[in-house]
């Protein structure tokens, strides 16, 4: 007779929903799986769940360890820990909504901060919209160096307003391109991208272009290319995009734009920013915003 394997440990369950973010339809949008409570795992596990979820980012709960009312989350891609990510603060924030579907306001105690995403209803749909931390701006980046590092002709990167990384808890690089077409026709090799950011102050190059052809005004179209392929949606380089839009006059304080990217990766996405100026001149206010969808859940097993 066959004997049953052994095992040291009793079976942990664990439960995660899984959302689409930055969108209003399913299968649209960023992945993203959160986990409920993440309170028996330890980071090598949650870094390895994240591989096994092979998604942009995966986050996890855990429950009762946030201070004053917040939420404490840790945001893991599949290659290393995040002190902060758009979307899976976003998805997370939202998925929390669904288990309190009376808060107006949820507070995430990630290890970037506290970041709160306030919450309403839009065409019957909830719409969260987080304020990220104020923006601090770091080096200029030479436009030559940018296009040899990103694989761009000469000519293709605008020379109307500096590349500039600007970070609201993660550093990217803002590289404003000529056209569209360009934006399109990105063909960036992360392993050389990545060579030059490691000279920098920059994890990431965020790469934008003004969409003059939408009906509204205010329009961006992004791509944002990592380790891990193109990202459908960057909510945390959307608040650097728009930190840096307002400092440099491309978008004037507290007016809304929205962000359109992963147009490229088959998965659209919708992000809405606002920033605001201050009498000194500084950017602050930080907003970014969208529509999450829940899409799924389930439990994973570990012993």
């Amino acid at each position: 007779m066959e004997s049953k394997p052994a095992y040291n440990h009793p079976m942990r369950t664990l439960e995660y929903l899984l959302l689409d973010v930055f969108t209003r339809h399913p299968l649209e949008g960023n992945q993203l799986a959160v986990f409920l409570d993440a309170r028996s795992l330890s980071t090598d596990e949650m870094q390895a769940i994240a591989r096994e979820t092979n998604l942009a980012e995966t986050t996890f709960i855990l429950p009762g360890e946030g201070t004053n009312g917040a939420y404490r989350v840790r945001i893991f891609t599949v290659d290393e820990e995040l002190p902060f990510a758009g979307h899976p603060t976003l998805g997370t924030a939202a998925a929390l909504l669904s288990t309190n579907p009376g808060a107006r306001e949820i507070t995430l105690d990630l290890n970037a901060g506290k970041i709160p995403v306030r919450f309403e209803l839009r065409d019957a749909l909830p719409f969260g919209e987080m304020r990220q931390l104020d923006p601090t701006f770091g080096q200029i980046h030479g436009p030559t160096t940018v296009a040899r590092a990103a694989n761009l002709p000469p000519g293709s990167i605008s020379t109307q307003w500096p590349i500039q990384t600007v970070s609201t808890g993660m550093p990217f690089a803002i590289v404003p391109l000529t056209s569209l077409d360009v934006l399109r026709q990105l063909n960036l090799n992360w392993k050389q991208a990545s060579e030059y950011l490691s000279t920098t102050d920059a994890k990431f190059l965020y790469f934008i272009a003004l969409d003059p052809d939408r009906e509204n005004g205010n329009n961006i179209e992004a791509r944002m290319i990592f380790y891990n392929g193109e990202d459908p949606a960057t909510g945390s380089a959307a608040g650097c995009c728009i930190a840096w839009c307002v400092k440099h006059g491309v978008i004037a304080p507290d007016a809304i734009a929205v962000i359109h990217q992963g147009a490229m990766a088959r998965r659209p996405s919708e992000i809405f920013v606002r920033a605001s100026r201050d009498r000194n001149g500084s950017v602050n206010d930080v907003r970014v915003g969208g529509f999450s969808v829940l899409i799924g859940d389930g439990s994973l097993q570990l012993s």
